[in-house]
């Protein structure tokens, strides 16, 4: 006979003993990843849950891709913070969060004046299985025709007021 799933009950948050921080559902946080050379990965909480006793707290996560895990890989427009929010849900160990972070819309992004570690920007969002992305273009900006990277200077002509 099968062993039956402990109950387990929905958390409104949870302070993440090891960064000394309570996560919310909706924050944005960095997972350690498996392999500690690659970047922590970005992921948003969708749920938090624990067992009755309120040990082994797990997350219901929603993950962001880097331009260079997706299908396409990383374009010059990609800027270096950017990350693509995706279809891809998972559930991890509460204890796998290193710490929290903020990812803003591009045009937030754009008008931060100091941009910090924790700080990311999404304008796209990805489907992992098809590697289509919504909007499927952004609006061009500049001479080479190519969307806005923010981590590139662009100058404004004063003449014919091109980029």
């Amino acid at each position: 006979m099968a062993k039956a799933k402990a109950p387990r009950r929905t958390l409104e948050s949870y302070t993440v003993k090891s960064i000394n921080k309570s996560v919310r559902v909706g924050d944005c946080v960095l997972m350690r990843p498996s392999d500690p050379a690659k970047p922590s990965y970005v992921a948003r909480i969708e749920r938090i849950e624990s067992d009755v006793r309120g040990t082994n707290v797990k997350v219901h996560v929603r993950w962001y891709y880097r331009p260079e895990e997706s299908i396409g890989g990383r374009r010059q427009f990609h800027g270096s913070k950017e990350v693509f929010l995706s279809d891809h849900y998972d559930i991890q160990s509460a204890d796998t969060i290193e710490g929290k972070c903020t990812v803003h819309t591009f045009k937030s992004y754009t008008k931060l004046d100091a941009v910090g570690n924790e700080d990311f920007f999404c304008r796209f969002e990805y489907n992992s299985s098809t590697g289509a992305f919504n909007p499927d273009r952004v609006a061009v900006y500049c001479k080479c025709e190519m969307p806005y990277n923010p981590d590139d200077l662009m100058v404004q002509c004063e003449g014919c007021t091109d980029w």
